[in-house]
């Protein structure tokens, strides 16, 4: 491994991630880039700070993308090797996976030209499409929201009701009079290990207009509170379209971290929402050596 590798920050209306360029799987490897490494990179004082890791790593060079991939695997060329704060694999982002395009754009690892259409990009959560808005930011076909039962959350004293939802990762869709500004979010969320026994990120959200503006917060498992959350803005969409009596349309979602927009379409929903590089530069033998 390089003894200076390069790295990037960057967000998606805040959702922040350290970003590793690796397309050969060869600066990074799997046996390297270990849980305890992670939460070094994502540690706020003493690393990079971050809610997760995302390694741009082509799939070729990803020991289980043919597992998560399947046929798709030889249309997928790049891999969103994703990485939660304390080092937990994640199955997909949003916010995350266009931050991701937009590097690969700016590496020069990917033409801009083209990716009107989208670009397919292997995740765990399976594949995705993503591609360039023409309002300079990014929009990803994320797979439709898959309902899967009723919860509750227990949170802050209170007991939130919701609607479990699925976008490839589990999510508790609370709709709630309570304004969400006023809730402590600094403990995780008590929940219905049942019927998540793989855990859930947990929205809490107020309704604005029915069915087509909310604003939401949102607990992330393995990370805690973020400041956005792209799988939660369309869980939380299509839940708000459930609560109004609809099944399709599109819904703006404010986070924390600035707006979003969110299309239910029959058989899948398409995110739309800019992506920012912050800065780049490279590690220190030093602090690897740490």
């Amino acid at each position: 491994m390089s003894s200076s590798p390069r790295v990037l920050i960057g967000h998606g209306t805040e959702n922040d991630f350290v970003l590793l360029p690796d397309p050969d799987g060869t600066v990074w490897p799997e046996d390297r880039l270990d849980e305890a490494l992670v939460q070094r990179l994502c540690e706020r004082r003493a690393g990079l700070g971050g809610d997760g890791v995302l390694r741009l790593v082509r799939s070729a060079h990803v020991p289980d993308a043919p597992a998560v991939l399947g046929a798709d695997l030889d249309r997928c060329e790049w891999f969103m090797d994703h990485r939660n704060a304390d080092g937990s694999y994640a199955e997909m982002c949003g916010n995350g996976i266009r931050l991701f395009l937009h590097t690969l754009i700016s590496e020069g690892l990917v033409p801009r030209d083209g990716c009107d259409d989208g670009l397919l990009v292997g995740t765990r959560g399976g594949p995705r499409r993503v591609g360039t808005a023409p309002d300079g930011g990014y929009w990803v076909d994320m797979g439709p929201a898959r309902e899967f039962g009723r919860g509750s959350a227990e949170l802050d004293g209170r007991t939130f009701d919701g609607l479990a939802v699925s976008m490839g990762n589990p999510h508790l869709a609370a709709i709630t009079d309570v304004d969400v500004d006023t809730l402590d979010l600094t403990a995780a969320p008590r929940f219905d290990a049942q019927l998540f026994p793989e855990g859930v990120n947990v929205e809490l959200v107020n309704v604005l207009e029915p069915g087509a503006h909310v604003r939401l917060r949102v607990f992330e498992r393995g990370v805690g509170e973020t400041r956005s959350c792209g799988t939660g803005a369309c869980a939380v969409a299509y839940a708000a379209l459930v609560d109004a009596g609809r099944s399709e349309g599109t819904v703006v979602v404010d986070v924390p971290g600035g707006r979003l927009s969110v299309r239910v379409e029959p058989g899948t929903t398409v995110l739309t929402g800019p992506a920012v590089l912050v800065s780049t530069g490279q590690l220190c033998p030093e602090w690897l050596a740490a």
